[in-house]
């Protein structure tokens, strides 16, 4: 992956509560994002034409645009349709590829992006990376980070259970990104932002803590946090590194050979479980399967309907997802034998642990 966007490296504002939405219309009229108004509103179908409708009032001098679908293509549209006028901001509302939509098309134009957060499915609500499908693969494009960040918790409550629930995984995956950063470290050399691995680990670890579930205000406060620190972690590095390591890679290795399969966060919370098991952090692996127990996250691959055989197969393919990247992947650099090995050896694990 390319190095990310770095012009702003923390948002303005960050707003994180219920009724949040309340006051975008006050926040966009904040010079450093628009001195007039001239705004473009970009929903996705459902809770962001909802929002849409209730700043209204506040933003005379609006466009609305709705997008469908989180493709580069969709991102590029969205693009000239913003050459039509001179707008001061791109306001995106709604779940993740509306948000990846909206930052992408933001970042070509040169124009800063305020996100509005309607679920917490992934750490995308403020990260430097937009993750779009062109031609039937997802890719990651290196996008600035939003002026502004906000999550207004009653929207987020109204949403999909399974959707917020994935943004746990992602959460938590950064324990295993941050351990696979230190062993590029201590291997190759890889220099480690402190900063940026501390952005990331206090998230990860607040939510692993965390005794609440999603129908805690307190816990998804947690969460939603978590998720922007790891945003603005990749922002102060320029790199995706302090969230993503070999969690990612299978992640990706996933979507690549069987799409559709779960989530992105479900399936780095998966990903993170076994890395972290490969790893030899018996700690960790017990904190990491209780917490993905306890919120209802798939910890083996028969939880997103994959067989042991094709799990494997997305562990062989999943290094080539990010060349340039050394994991606990390249570092044991299993053949197809030895993946199974260790995969029944873990999946042991797993069914001790719920014993």
């Amino acid at each position: 992956m390319p190095l990310l966007a770095r012009t702003v490296l923390t948002p303005l504002h960050i707003d994180v509560r219920r009724g949040a939405v309340a006051d975008l219309g006050a926040i966009l009229a904040d010079g450093r994002i628009s001195a007039g108004g001239d705004v473009a509103v970009v929903v996705g179908p459902g809770q962001g034409e909802r929002i849409a409708e209730l700043i209204r009032p506040s933003l005379r001098s609006a466009d609305v645009f709705t997008v469908a679908g989180g493709t580069l293509e969709a991102a590029d549209d969205l693009g000239s349709k913003l050459r039509a006028r001179s707008y001061d901001a791109v306001v995106g509302i709604g779940g993740g590829k509306t948000i990846d939509v909206a930052k992408y098309a933001a970042t070509r134009r040169g124009l800063p992006m305020v996100s509005v957060a309607t679920s917490l499915a992934h750490d995308g609500i403020a990260s430097p990376v937009a993750s779009l499908v062109s031609e039937g693969h997802k890719g990651s494009y290196g996008v600035h980070i939003p002026i502004a960040v906000i999550v207004d918790l009653d929207f987020v409550e109204s949403g999909p259970d399974r959707t917020n629930r994935a943004g746990i995984g992602d959460a938590v995956s950064n324990i295993s990104a941050l351990a696979d950063w230190e062993l590029a470290r201590q291997v190759r050399g890889e220099p480690v932002d402190g900063l940026a691995a501390s952005l990331a680990r206090m998230g990860a670890e607040a939510v692993l803590a965390h005794s609440g579930d999603m129908t805690d205000d307190v816990f998804v406060t947690v969460l939603a946090e978590a998720l922007i620190s790891s945003g603005l972690a990749m922002a102060v590095c320029g790199t995706s590194r302090p969230a993503s390591g070999g969690c990612h890679e299978i992640m990706h290795a996933v979507d690549a050979l069987y799409p559709g399969t779960a989530s992105h966060g479900e399936l780095a919370g998966l990903g993170a479980l076994f890395c972290t098991w490969l790893r030899g952090d018996r700690r960790r692996f017990a904190e990491m399967s209780a917490c993905l127990a306890r919120h209802h996250l798939p910890r083996l691959p028969a939880d997103v309907g994959l067989t042991d055989d094709q799990f494997v197969e997305a562990v062989q393919f999943a290094p080539g997802t990010r060349p340039d990247r050394y994991t606990i992947l390249e570092h044991l650099a299993m053949s197809p034998s030895e993946t199974r090995e260790r995969l029944a050896d873990y999946a042991g694990a797993i069914r001790d642990h719920c014993g």
